[in-house]
């Protein structure tokens, strides 16, 4: 039978403390610093001293399979650092690390204002506004500078100075520093008082603080969920982003780095470097393929779960044919993964001997993406395509360099482009494709990608926005059949690209279209576009084509004349039919390119498509799934 594998009980404010500061309880070392500021940390003592629940701590017993660096809770005396943790502190440490900074350490406290701006504190409670029922227990809760002194008129004046024990007596404030030493204070309080003279005239507020307010503190008890030793990894995951909804988010990442550094490796300088000549995987991906105009290469958002990702994917892979060497079938074999359990799962051993190979992976997906003529991020169909393209690359070495297998990778590539097939199910469509493209390189079936893909004509009717990959899928492919730009007659290579500031331009432009009363469901269209550079589409301007044609063939200061027949072999470059364009026949034109780009497609899917074209006038009223995607995201802004 199942059993709990966690415990919920009430632990001593003091005896948590004391434990951060003997370092028998430390932090796993993916979590972020302390930082709160000194309103909060006021808010805080003040909801103690009135015995108010502050919430309940999580807490990770060690020794089990979950094995984190750990590290002290901020301001732990050194010797800590070099304790064996009993327990890592999941939840609370912003909580925690407060209460031990304002009240065990008897150290000024080195905090921030709201304003970020760092100040250093000492943290008093005013007796007499504590006890006071009718005032708000935040007020007499007080931040003074580290001299003690409150200061006023730009420090020229001293509003109230608490810098030695008697001046505390006097003005009868109690140090937090001391919450947990209130008896001794109180004997050092009757001997001020007796010799003073005061004694009958201030104890009775200090015996009536000491019951009603100190002693909150010294008897208060934290509710503490306590996970034991045989919590999984994933489940460690889950629970931590469950409690820390208004924390930093934690990635599988996180939890892999404080893992490996319990064995002495640093995997968040693989990927971010050190700050100085070593600039970190990231970085060698960030300048992957980056020409001089561009701002990033196409590697850029490749984010560091995706990288693990592919190791994982060698990793699972491995597991499974040891499984099948030893006659295990069926649902007996390991998954091949990279869902974040199997991330988590993934050794160090299993990820330096995968590394490399991983990242030279990615490296040769930014030069295959270049030859297709991806080249800037913003035109990227899907990120998530590099993840099994990189591991296929990974996988085949250099086999991708012969032609039979770059023609089927790129066949592969604009299958999952055009067919769409990599916006849902992605986990399992990347791990399909890692087992099988392989093996269709090397003689084998074909992969599922490609079977499955297809591509309905009437779906150029419906792309009209840059989020469908299908759309910056067509893009890319005119440019990589060598469409030659109208004015320059060049053909889009990366320098024509950059250089000349390449975009997708209406044909029959906008303006034109609107004023003949032509619906932007039918304008918009991907048929209507194609790329241009930013000089030719100031010369098409808002007129009919006819115009903006005569002007290229006439030429201008800022761009010389074309010749007829030249400008007709740009326009045939970007499969318009010439006359059509030059007659201004906009629906003649749209039913000749819809023709011609779906014919386009089937060349680089090596499929036909489905179904029978209709008319360009029969467009559907309803957005593209992106664009309605779209329009909510926006009308929600």
């Amino acid at each position: 039978m199942a059993g709990s594998t966690f415990r919920t009980n009430p632990v001593s404010l003091h005896d948590l403390l004391k434990s951060c500061n003997d370092g028998k309880m430390q932090l796993p070392d993916f979590q972020r610093s302390w930082v709160w500021d000194e309103d909060r940390i006021k808010s805080l003592i003040a909801s103690i001293s009135r015995a108010f629940p502050v919430g309940a701590l999580m807490t990770l017993e060690t020794g089990g399979g979950v094995n984190f660096k750990p590290r002290t809770i901020e301001g732990a005396p050194e010797a800590a650092s070099n304790v064996s943790p009993a327990e890592l502190l999941l939840d609370g440490q912003q909580r925690m690390t407060s209460l031990y900074q304002v009240t065990l350490r008897g150290q000024v406290v080195k905090t921030v204002t709201p304003k970020k701006q760092p100040v250093e504190r000492w943290f008093f409670i005013d007796m007499r506004k504590s006890l006071d029922l009718s005032s708000d227990r935040e007020d007499a809760i007080l931040s003074v500078p580290k001299d003690k002194i409150v200061r006023s008129d730009f420090n020229r004046q001293i509003e109230s100075d608490f810098s030695t024990t008697e001046k505390e007596f006097e003005n009868l404030v109690f140090p937090l520093s001391r919450v947990f030493d209130g008896m001794a204070w109180q004997m050092e309080f009757v001997t001020w008082a007796n010799a003073n003279g005061r004694m009958q005239e201030l104890w009775p507020v200090v015996q009536q603080f000491y019951t009603e307010v100190l002693a909150n503190f010294t008897g208060y008890q934290v509710p503490v969920i306590a996970l034991d030793k045989s919590t999984t990894k994933e489940a460690v995951c889950t629970v931590f982003e469950k409690v820390n909804t208004g924390g930093k988010p934690l990635d599988a990442f996180e939890l892999v780095t404080a893992i490996y550094a319990a064995d002495g490796h640093e995997l968040r300088k693989d990927w971010y470097g050190d700050g100085r000549d070593n600039k970190g995987r990231h970085g060698r991906f960030v300048n992957a393929q980056k020409l001089a105009d561009a701002e990033k290469g196409i590697l850029a958002n490749v984010a560091n779960t995706d990288f693990l990702h592919v190791t994982s994917l060698f990793y699972t892979r491995d597991l499974r044919r040891a499984a099948e060497a030893l006659g295990k079938e069926g649902k007996d074999l390991p998954q091949v993964t990279g869902k974040r359990e199997a991330l988590l799962n993934l050794p160090l051993s299993a990820y330096k001997q995968y590394q490399d190979q991983a990242e030279q992976g990615f490296l040769k997906a930014a030069k295959f993406l270049f030859t297709q003529r991806v080249y800037r991020l913003f035109d990227l169909p899907y990120q998530s395509q590099i993840i099994s393209l990189a591991a296929i690359l990974a996988d085949i070495g250099d086999a991708w360099e012969l032609e039979a297998n770059r023609d089927k990778l790129t066949k592969w590539y604009w299958c999952g482009v055009l067919g769409e097939l990599y916006g849902s199910a992605v986990e399992s469509r990347i791990s399909r494709d890692f087992l099988e493209v392989p093996v269709w390189l090397a003689g084998g079936k074909v992969p599922a990608t490609v079977s499955e893909a297809s591509f309905r004509p009437e779906r150029l009717k419906t792309m009209r926005m840059r989020l469908s990959a299908a759309y910056k899928g067509v893009n890319a492919l005119l440019m990589k059949e060598k469409a030659k730009d109208f004015r320059s007659g060049q053909e889009f290579d990366h320098t024509v690209f950059f250089g000349e500031s390449v975009d997708i331009h209406h044909i029959f432009p906008k303006k034109w279209c609107e004023d003949r009363g032509i619906k932007s469901d039918i304008y918009d269209s991907i048929i209507n576009k194609t790329p241009l550079s930013y000089r030719t589409n100031r010369i098409i301007g808002g007129v009919a084509p006819s115009a903006y044609l005569s002007k290229l063939e006439t030429g201008s200061a800022d761009a010389s004349a074309i010749s007829p027949a030249k400008l007709d072999g740009c326009l045939t470059s970007h499969l318009i039919e010439p006359a059509l364009l030059r007659g201004d026949d906009f629906a003649g034109f749209m039913d000749a390119r819809q023709k011609a780009l779906l014919n386009l497609i089937e060349h680089a899917m090596g499929k036909q498509s489905p179904g029978a074209i209709a008319s360009t006038s029969d467009y559907p009223d309803e957005l593209d799934e992106d664009e309605e995607e779209a329009e909510f995201t926006v009308a929600a802004q």
